[in-house]
């Protein structure tokens, strides 16, 4: 039986946080098996840190191409390091892995129009075929074990901002931009360096470098004292967040340069045929990489 979160949306902050705590650590990759990746040298015969990056900027184009929330992205993301962390691929693999972690993801995720996987094969321009992936699947969740739905840094990062929310004036609330937050994440997802990281540290991290940014605006002292507050209740030290604070400004200042603009520097040519493109519907034709982050705090 798959693994779930269950919805603790109505639940109390303080509830909520340790539910999330209690299953991080049962589902953080592992950490040997990462640096084995990240040790792997690029010779065409091992998988190496940066094709994991290259296929999360893939699966970041698909899901932008159908339209799939940010949790199913997520998602796709901690099952495929999950995956990578206890097993040693190929990477003319990789593709098949990364496309049926997605297919995962999306299933999990419960979201509206679920494509075909004929279709999904088609349209990332794959080769291999449904019974190849329906192969790999069966391979995916044995391997970790069937628990599929693992508190990721997006749940983190929505349920501190929230907190952070609470704390706030009318007015000061429009200063702490969700969306913004959550397009900065998704440029930390396609880093290798943020697989060692704890998804709630990472969401900290995030959430203190963007309050941070924001020093001209008279409620900074408030938000800085939420900020602490969570770094209290996350027992998280000093060093350690200023440590991973300057990996995510490192990140996103690469990602705001010319080279880096667009992270997926393979891009994708999508391939479909007549009776697949009647399928899809308006939005699967409005292709876009990583989405910009927005400039203003509003």
């Amino acid at each position: 039986m798959i693994d779930r979160v269950n919805g603790t949306e109505a639940l109390p902050f303080a509830v909520q946080l340790k539910a999330l705590l209690e299953q991080e650590a049962r589902f953080q990759p592992k950490l040997c098996g990462l640096r084995i990746l990240e040790s792997a040298h690029d010779n065409g015969l091992r998988m190496t840190a940066k094709l994991r990056d290259f296929e999360v900027k893939d699966l970041l184009s698909l899901t932008r191409f159908f339209g799939f929330s940010a949790e199913t992205f997520s998602l796709a993301v901690s099952l495929l390091d999950r995956f990578l962390a206890v097993m040693k691929i190929q990477p003319k693999h990789l593709s098949c892995v990364g496309l049926c972690c997605f297919y995962i993801a999306v299933k999990t995720s419960e979201e509206e129009n679920i494509p075909l996987a004929s279709d999904l094969i088609r349209i990332s321009q794959n080769r291999f075929t449904v019974s190849d992936m329906m192969r790999m699947e069966k391979i995916i969740l044995e391997k970790l074990y069937w628990k599929v739905r693992a508190p990721t840094a997006l749940h983190f990062l929505r349920l501190f901002h929230f907190r952070v929310q609470e704390k706030m004036d009318a007015d000061s609330k429009k200063i702490l931009n969700i969306e913004r937050l959550e397009a900065q994440l998704k440029a930390c997802h396609c880093s290798f360096v943020f697989t060692k990281i704890k998804p709630s540290l990472l969401a900290l991290a995030l959430l203190a470098h963007e309050v941070e940014e924001l020093y001209g605006f008279e409620s900074v002292v408030v938000l800085r004292e939420a900020v602490q507050d969570l770094q209290l209740l996350l027992a998280v030290k000093d060093g350690d967040l200023v440590c991973a604070r300057e990996l995510v400004a490192k990140c996103l200042m690469e990602y705001s340069t010319t080279k880096c603009s667009k992270p997926n520097s393979q891009r994708l040519r999508w391939i479909i045929s007549g009776r697949t493109a009647r399928q899809l519907k308006h939005s699967y034709y409005k292709i876009a990489h990583l989405p910009t982050i927005p400039e203003s705090a509003c």
